[in-house]
């Protein structure tokens, strides 16, 4: 059984930026050893039991310097227990709006969890990260009873490795710290290069190069679009398109080669 925890970031719909939705996978078998030890980075860091551990705020009795190797020891203790980040990313400008687009990355996301479910001839269980939305209850049912709808090439996509969608929310598990801990570098990052912040960009580069071995690759050693996704498949819009080449060429100088092409309309 796998564990997939998610949760989203730049949800607010400013131009040129990217909404980002992503999921750490978790291998049942390791989770429990996994959770120990991110378990032991609190004690260790004398964290409070009652403090809810993010990518932001930093605990008060910790420096600066003291939270980035924290957070930096709860990366490298899932990768070590081979946890794997599904992401996509979908440009505030395309969505029709942030919930909207909430939803359909949750689709996207849990989608690509239960193909990589089926490579690993496993079941899954998807925990959402808690949130205000009067259509997701129903929206969450529906990823179990019917799966995904609206596909190009199936009308229906039954989700057939997943047994079940559920809440979750900071606090309840250290797996919801550990994917805020991993979407927040990687939000970060992305923020960084698109706004052109000169003075954040050797950070961002830190950040990315932390988290790159999350990332399901190919045999190629390219990143899989099913833990890296730009959506949507086809950008319409050439000023658009060009946001996400750059982005793309961005992660790739960071030594996250992603193997989706950015594609666009076919004019005959």
């Amino acid at each position: 059984m796998h564990l997939l925890y998610c949760d989203e970031t730049n949800l607010q719909p400013n131009a040129g930026d990217f909404f980002v939705y992503g999921g750490i996978a978790i291998d049942g078998d390791a989770a429990l050893s996994l959770s120990s030890s991110i378990d032991l980075i609190r004690t260790n860091a004398k964290i409070d039991r009652s403090f809810r551990l993010k990518f932001l705020p930093k605990p008060e009795n910790l420096t600066h310097q003291e939270f980035i190797a924290v957070k930096e020891a709860v990366i490298n203790t899932a990768i070590e227990h081979k946890a794997i980040f599904l992401v996509s990313v979908i440009l505030h400008d395309i969505a029709t709006n942030a919930e909207e687009a909430r939803r359909n990355e949750i689709n996207r996301v849990c989608y690509h969890f239960d193909c990589i479910l089926n490579r690993f001839k496993d079941a899954g269980l998807v925990l959402i990260d808690r949130f205000t939305d009067a259509q997701i209850d129903e929206h969450l049912a529906a990823k179990f009873s019917i799966g995904i709808t609206g596909l190009p090439y199936s009308p229906e996509h039954r989700l057939g490795n997943v047994v079940g969608f559920h809440y979750s929310a900071i606090g309840q598990a250290h797996f919801t710290s550990l994917i805020d801990i991993v979407l927040g570098s990687l939000r970060f990052s992305i923020n960084a290069f698109t706004k052109n912040d000169a003075a954040r960009m050797d950070t961002a580069r830190l950040l990315m190069g932390k988290i790159s071995p999350l990332f399901f690759r190919q045999d190629d050693g390219r990143v899989s679009e099913l833990s890296f996704f730009f959506s949507p498949k086809i950008i319409k819009v050439e000023k658009y398109r060009a946001r996400y080449e750059a982005l793309k060429a961005f992660l790739e100088s960071v030594g996250i080669k992603t193997a989706q092409d950015i594609t666009e309309v076919r004019r005959y």
